[in-house]
């Protein structure tokens, strides 16, 4: 299995989602009487070491490189601060390629940042706050507080589950579609309450100060956070400028905005190296990359899979490494793979079968056949009861030839299904000259002359629509700020 089939192989909604500050993922037992502050134990070391190479799996990669190598660096730096371990080797900071704006931390020195929230960024102090946020979690011991009668491989064995379901969170359907799967995954992360990430935000800050950068910068990358929160929800038609809540694991960061001001006010440190952060980052990818498939607009397409399918109207779509996610009011599903014989009605039912238990199974009364845009397909639906409503559970596969097949795994209020049918049929297979149209974007930092303004910079970003408050929201301006002659800005323009 190649890496790329992998990218779909297990059908998982990622944690990452969320476009806040996401959390210590520990959910077990150690540090749970561990005074918080306290040195990293041998037994919280262990937990970090054996679950580091799962997360990297989980969560797209480890990104490499000279910017890695910088957030390495800094996260390094402002770990220490924390007292957890005396040395700078003690802490493993890794960035993960994923285009999802994110960052948590696990017991034993483990700290994970995604390459989409470091660009965000808009200089060092922020970089710092954010990993310092993380390791305050951890410094707390935040997770194993939430979780003491956890068992300690309950984090392990989240990692290595197979998704099978769609994994909705709070929401009603999503309630709905963890009672239909037997063994339905939970996110690999811990929601925190508002006290615990104020108190994270603090020892943030806390290092902040005591490392010379500017304690401020913990607000002002929490209001950027917020501001593309809001774009986010204008650009994929939602009606607030919040998460939803099964896609965030952090409380809202405009809510924690003017805390972290009120606690970094009188407090040294002046320094943000904005002129150094943005150099390092100069040249970063930004959003999807080709290989992983990229969300443009409404529809989804992977030129190396040579695949497209389109989300119906008032739904939108979030690319995670193993699965992209379908989103609305009125349902949810996913879209992925899995392995395949050449028999689409047993890999139909081999999708239903995981989403049985001992006390319920989920069958489809029959399997139909069908052709989708000239691919062979095959689909049923199941109604499932699950003790306050009625829901239709869909399987739609696709076969496209040499061994591969693609499914789409939606829920619905029952009754419900035909929302999506725009959906399957809009999945085709791509040209040539299409898949070699689909190209990565990339920060360019470009310093702004004597004649540019916020109109000019912004016409140079590689997107069809919302090029200004993309850029705004890029460079963290409001909606009156104006850019500054002879001074470096973050645009995202079309790589190779």
């Amino acid at each position: 299995m190649t890496a790329l089939t992998q990218k779909f192989r297990f059908a998982r909604l990622a944690a990452g989602t969320a476009t806040a500050l996401a959390l210590s993922a520990c959910a077990s037992i150690p540090g749970a009487n561990v005074p918080a502050g306290s040195p990293i134990t041998p037994e919280e070391a262990k937990i970090g070491q054996e679950a580091h190479p799962q997360f990297i799996q989980q969560f797209g990669g480890q990104e490499t490189g000279p910017a890695a190598a910088y957030v390495e660096m800094i996260g390094k730096d402002i770990s220490v601060r924390s007292g957890l371990a005396g040395a700078r080797d003690s802490f493993t900071v890794t960035t993960l390629d994923s285009s999802v704006n994110n960052a948590f931390a696990v017991p034993g020195g483990y700290v994970y940042i995604t390459r989409q929230l470091v660009g965000l960024m808009n200089n060092e102090a922020e970089l710092a706050g954010v990993l310092g946020h993380e390791v305050g979690h951890v410094a707390a011991r935040h997770s194993a507080r939430r979780q003491q009668t956890a068992q300690r491989n309950q984090l392990l064995g989240i990692l290595g589950q197979v998704a099978s379901a769609v994994l909705l969170g709070d929401s009603a359907l999503g309630r709905l579609g963890q009672q239909v799967a037997g063994q339905a995954p939970q996110l690999a992360t811990l929601s925190y309450s508002r006290s615990q990430e104020i108190e994270a935000d603090q020892l943030g800050i806390t290092y902040l100060s005591q490392a010379g950068y500017d304690p401020r910068a913990m607000a002002t990358v929490l209001a950027s956070l917020a501001a593309q929160n809001s774009l986010d929800s204008q650009l994929q038609g939602r009606g607030n400028a919040t998460l939803p809540e099964w896609a965030s694991t952090h409380p809202d960061p405009a809510e924690r905005v003017n805390d972290a001001l009120s606690f970094a006010a009188g407090k040294p440190g002046t320094t943000t190296n904005r002129d150094r952060f943005l150099s390092r980052i100069d040249g970063l990818a930004y959003g999807d990359k080709p290989e992983q498939g990229m969300i443009e607009g409404d529809t989804f397409i992977h030129p190396d899979f040579r695949l497209s399918f389109s989300a119906p109207n008032g739904f939108y779509m979030v690319n995670s490494p193993r699965a992209v996610s379908i989103n609305g009011d009125r349902g949810q599903g996913q879209f992925t793979t899995d392995s395949y014989n050449g028999n689409l009605e047993t890999y139909v039912r081999a999708q239903f079968a995981k989403l049985g238990n001992q006390q319920q199974q989920v069958t489809p009364q029959v399997i139909e056949r069908t052709t989708v845009n000239g691919l062979p397909a095959s689909y049923g639906v199941a109604r499932v009861n699950n003790g306050q409503q009625q829901i239709d559970v869909t399987v739609f596969a696709y076969d496209f030839g040499g061994g591969r097949a693609y499914h789409f795994l939606t829920i619905t209020q029952a009754g419900q299904t035909g929302i999506f049918n725009p959906m399957f049929q809009s999945v085709r297979r791509i040209s040539d000259a299409e898949a070699a149209r689909v190209v990565p974007r990339i920060i360019d930092v470009v310093v702004a002359g004597s004649g540019d303004s916020v109109a000019t910079l912004s016409r140079r970003m590689a997107y069809d629509s919302a090029q200004e408050a993309r850029f705004r929201v890029l460079n963290g301006l409001s909606s009156t700020d104006q850019v500054r002659a002879g001074q470096s800005y973050k645009i995202v323009v079309r790589g190779r």
